[in-house]
């Protein structure tokens, strides 16, 4: 069966998500996410086009472009190589880091255009990891509310901020104030973000896996039984893989290879 054709955007902005294959995190440490939004600015300059809002997760990327001198899906592609070959040259592995084919959305009004930016910033507290949306250094949010971001002249906030006021600060108060509203948006295809695991809740799922043995015999399993485990473990939805290898109690590098 063929895919899809995306819908074209009469605005020229997507909403995109990129998603780790089979779910595995891309970013372990803050230099990785560094590296991400460093080849963000790279191909911003190279294909003019516009980052109005990011947000970095642990397993997935959502982005708010506008199309540049090329088809969105070339310079994601781009993207997605060149973070991927430093990504295998850093942590010696091989294959796919994406999934193969980014989700993505068209934005065709000022009204959605708002709801998917902040959507994007409160995806971090949505899953439970932030109380406050200033908390998350990996977002765009940040520099919506006047705060430098890296690198800098990443961020396009013109555009929304000037839906609230041409006026800095007051446009600035406005958009926080929208930006932090209690609200129950749901965008592409109603997706939701999933919550974190706590440990005591991750060991009562990689329980349910292996059932009679103990997770502390697991470490010392032969090899194929134990790499079959750990990919099983690594499909529990809202399990990090850092998470699982410190439950585990085998190197992170070892999960990620399985």
């Amino acid at each position: 069966m063929s895919r899809r054709a995306r819908e074209k955007s009469n605005s020229g902005i997507y909403h995109i998500i990129l998603r780790g294959a089979n779910r595995q995190e891309i970013f372990h440490d803050d230099e990785d996410s560094l590296r991400f939004l460093e080849t963000l600015e790279r191909y911003k300059k190279q294909t003019e086009i516009k980052i109005y809002g990011w947000c970095l997760m642990g397993n997935h990327i959502h982005l708010l472009f506008g199309e540049g001198n090329e088809e969105l899906s070339d310079t994601m592609k781009r993207i997605g190589v060149s973070y991927a070959r430093y990504y295998n040259w850093k942590y010696n592995t091989v294959g796919h880091l994406f999934q193969d084919r980014f989700k993505s959305e068209k934005i065709d009004s000022d009204a959605y255009l708002l709801t998917v930016i902040r959507y994007i910033h409160q995806n971090p507290a949505k899953a439970g990891l932030i109380n406050e949306l200033t908390d998350w250094k990996w977002s765009s949010c940040i520099g919506y509310y006047g705060e430098k971001t890296y690198p800098p002249g990443l961020l396009d906030s013109e555009l929304i901020l000037n839906m609230f006021s041409g006026e800095g600060a007051s446009a600035i108060a406005g958009f926080k104030e929208f930006n932090e509203a209690k609200n129950e948006d749901k965008c592409l295809d109603n997706e939701t973000t999933t919550k974190r695991l706590t440990d005591d809740q991750a060991r009562v799922e990689i329980k349910k896996i292996i059932s009679a043995f103990e997770i502390a015999q697991i470490k010392s399993f032969p090899k194929s039984q134990r790499d079959e485990i750990i990919s099983k473990v690594k499909k529990i939805e809202g399990l990090t893989q850092r998470q699982a290898a410190r439950i585990l109690g085998v190197s992170p590098n070892l999960i990620f290879k399985v």
